[in-house]
C-alpha cells in the first residue's frame, strides 16, 4: 500500500508494542537541516560538497578541512530545534512501544527531542564530538569552536598534532561494529520497523529492512521518494513527515 496514511491505521500497526526506527535526513529537514540525495539536498545542488564528508579528501587536503571546519562554524549560528516528526518519536518512547531508535542523522534532534539516549543509536556518529584520526582523543565540537574563534583555521589534536574531525562517520570510515551489531539485533526483534526520511541505499544500514522483514516485523517505509525497499514493505507512506508521523504512531 503506498500513499496517504491511512484511516483508521491498521491494527498490525496502531497495536504495535516493538517498534523500531530507522531515521535518516529527511526527519531533519522540516528543522532547516537540508538532507544530501533529494532533490533540493546538499550533494544535489554541489556534488563537490561531497568531499566534506569523504575521509580520503578531507585527510589528504588541508583546504577540504579548513572548509569542512568553517561549514560546522555556520552551522552553530543555525537556530536548529526538533519537530513535530522528531517529538512523535519520543512520544512513542513515553508509551512504551519504540524498542529501538536508529538513526542514520549526526544532528542529536532525537534525544533533543527528548527520546532517552538509550533507546538511541547513532549509526553514523554525532555532529556535537570532535576526535582525533591519530589517536583517538575525543572532545566537544564546542572545544574545537572556540579555537577556530580564536583563530586557528584547522585545529589539530592537543594530546598528538593529529588530524581532527567531527565524530562523524565519513565516507571511506568503516561503521562502529558493536553499534551496528545493536541495530541489527533490534531490527531482528520488532513487531513494526518503521524507516523513515532514509532512501535507504547506503548499506550496510539499508540492510535492516532485510533484517526486520526476514524475522517476520511489518515494515512501513515514510520518505517522500522512492526507496529500493518499498516492494518490500507493507505501507508506504509519501506524505511529509512531520505531518504524516503523528498521525501514523497515533501521538497526536
Amino acid at each position: 500500500m503506498t500513499g496517504a496514511v491511512p484511516d483508521p491505521l491498521p491494527g498490525w500497526l496502531a497495536e504495535a508494542r516493538r517498534v523500531t526506527v530507522l531515521t535518516g535526513a529527511g526527519i531533519s529537514t522540516d528543522s532547516g537541516i537540508p538532507d544530501y540525495r533529494g532533490p533540493n539536498g546538499v550533494w544535489t545542488r554541489d556534488p563537490d560538497a561531497e568531499k566534506l564528508v569523504t575521509l580520503s579528501y578531507y585527510v589528504a587536503d588541508p583546504g577540504i578541512r579548513r572548509k569542512a571546519w568553517r561549514m560546522r562554524a555556520e552551522m552553530r549560528a543555525a537556530d536548529v530545534a526538533p519537530n513535530a516528526g522528531h517529538r512523535a518519536l519520543a512520544r512513542l518512547g513515553e508509551q512504551g512501544r519504540l524498542h529501538a531508535l536508529l538513526t542514520q542523522n549526526v544532528d542529536g534532534l532525537h534525544q533533543a527531542a527528548g527520546s532517552p539516549p538509550g533507546t538511541v543509536l547513532e549509526l553514523h556518529g554525532t555532529v556535537h564530538a570532535v576526535e582525533c584520526l591519530s589517536c583517538g582523543d575525543r572532545t566537544s565540537m564546542d572545544d574545537a569552536l572556540a579555537r577556530l574563534d580564536a583563530g586557528e583555521d584547522d585545529p589539530a589534536c592537543r594530546v598528538c598534532g593529529g588530524i581532527l574531525k567531527s565524530a562523524t562517520v565519513s565516507f571511506g570510515q568503516a561503521l562502529d561494529e558493536r553499534v551496528l551489531g545493536a541495530a541489527a539485533e533490534a531490527a531482528a526483534d520488532c513487531d513494526v520497523f518503521l524507516a523513515v526520511g532514509t532512501s535507504l541505499v547506503v548499506h550496510p544500514v539499508a540492510g535492516l529492512v532485510e533484517v526486520a522483514a526476514a524475522h517476520g516485523a511489518r515494515v512501513v517505509i515514510v520518505n517522500a521518494e522512492p526507496t529500493p525497499y518499498d516492494d518490500l514493505a507493507d505501507l508506504v507512506v509519501r506524505e511529509p513527515i512531520s505531518t504524516a508521523l503523528p498521525r501514523l504512531l497515533g501521538t497526536v
